[in-house]
């Protein structure tokens, strides 16, 4: 029979049994009485040594949404719509989390948001962009990899890990961050047929993430997942958590289309309009197509605000490779600036390059592969070389496309 390891405190060496707590860490152990000294401990230091103790209580600034939505104006191109809903959001998260009580009993509810958009259209980048300017921890996390509770994957409390990690493990900063639910969509119910088998990455996690969003006291794995089962948790209260989801909901587009009935017949239809519809349906986007989708009615009431992303045009996509603070062209110039080329393009490129992301409707990410496609050659070559000038024309950029391999995907 295998030896049993008695656990002690690392410091005093006292054992589980002479302790009230015992707390773990990586390959040590410490009690309560040693947390009490070690804590008198620091604070006469900072008192001998005039150092006034550091908190994570940082003072939340409050920025209105016009300025929210001006500096998300310098990094993403478009979708005003979805700026303005994000900015109020945030706005309206900031002013309840510090409102000050009247003694009127008037409690703020959260206002969670679900952000409906094709791939490619700027879901994640405005997530990732309001992360930059926020003073309050922000997370965000892919829906894909959780599993109903007791399988295998991650259980939604995870999220609240990354979260935890964001902030230092400071509860009350945490308590009043911004979770960004990626690919929200990959857990619609796979079917509304009853099943056998149970829907462990779908309708379960759905489940699973009702009282999250709703507020509710949440016991929280501070290394994330299963990995340490004697991981002491940490308790969260999420009632003051703001969730923003996000997904592509490839495939809702046909079921707005039969609700709306795009393809009326007759004399006095305005062919112009019914084609706007046809162009840009997720404009028409409701909770009933949500459902429709897979998402089950009560995750959809805990999530109020709904908003659309619209699919990037020719003119959006020309802005987005030359305007905005970390435009993909900026990026390739100082990728030749730090080897001291200068690279030019014509505008021509440019336009060559939206007539191709368009037909492979693949949204602003298709830009960067047509980008790679055309320069990867010079980036090989270059480096090294005494040149110090490199000029991209069409020509040489119907060249080198042609010769990629992305060339020879079939248009859709």
């Amino acid at each position: 029979m295998a030896k049993q390891t008695h656990l002690h405190c690392s410091f005093c060496g006292r054992s589980r049994a002479e302790v009230k707590i015992l707390i773990a860490g990586q390959e040590a152990h410490i009690c309560e009485s040693c947390i009490e000294h070690a804590q008198e401990i620091i604070a006469q230091e900072l008192k001998d040594n005039n150092i006034q103790p550091t908190t994570n209580t940082t003072k939340i600034s409050v920025k209105k949404p016009i300025e929210i939505k001006k500096f998300l104006d310098e990094y993403v191109i478009g979708q005003d719509e979805a700026k303005k809903v994000l900015s109020v959001a945030v706005y309206n998260h900031y002013k309840r989390i510090t409102q000050k009580t009247q003694g009127d009993d008037i409690e703020i509810d959260k206002s969670n948001i679900i952000m409906i958009g094709e791939t490619g259209t700027g879901k994640t980048l405005l997530a990732k962009t309001i992360a930059k300017m926020l003073n309050v921890p922000f997370a965000i996390v892919d829906a894909t990899v959780f599993t109903e509770a007791g399988y295998v994957g991650e259980d939604v409390e995870s999220m609240l890990t990354r979260l935890l990690q964001n902030c230092n493990y400071d509860v009350n900063a945490a308590e009043k961050g911004i979770v960004y639910v990626d690919e929200i969509d990959k857990i619609a119910r796979k079917g509304d047929n009853p099943s056998i088998t149970r829907d462990v990455s779908g309708e379960g996690v759905q489940q699973g993430l009702l009282k999250m969003l709703e507020g509710t006291e949440v016991l929280v794995p501070p290394q994330g997942g299963r990995k340490h089962p004697e991981q002491k948790m940490i308790k969260i209260d999420t009632k003051n958590i703001l969730f923003i989801c996000g997904g592509a909901f490839d495939g809702i587009d046909k079921i707005i289309a039969r609700r709306i009935n795009t393809n009326a017949i007759g004399f006095n239809v305005n062919k112009t309009d019914q084609e706007n519809k046809r162009n840009n349906l997720l404009q028409f986007v409701s909770a009933q197509d949500l459902k429709s989708f897979g998402l089950i009615p009560e995750l959809l009431g805990r999530l109020p605000v709904l908003t659309h992303l619209d699919p990037l045009d020719k003119s959006t996509l020309r802005n987005i490779l030359t305007e905005p603070k970390n435009a993909l062209i900026k990026q390739y110039k100082r990728l030749f600036e730090l080897e001291n080329i200068i690279l030019t393009i014509d505008d021509d490129v440019y336009d060559f390059m939206v007539t191709k992301a368009l037909e492979y409707k693949l949204g602003a990410r298709a830009l960067r592969s047509i980008c790679e496609s055309i320069l990867t050659d010079a980036m090989f070559e270059l480096p090294g070389s005494r040149q110090k000038e490199f000029h991209v024309d069409l020509a040489y950029a119907e060249k080198m496309f042609n010769k990629s391999k992305l060339s020879l995907l079939k248009v859709a």
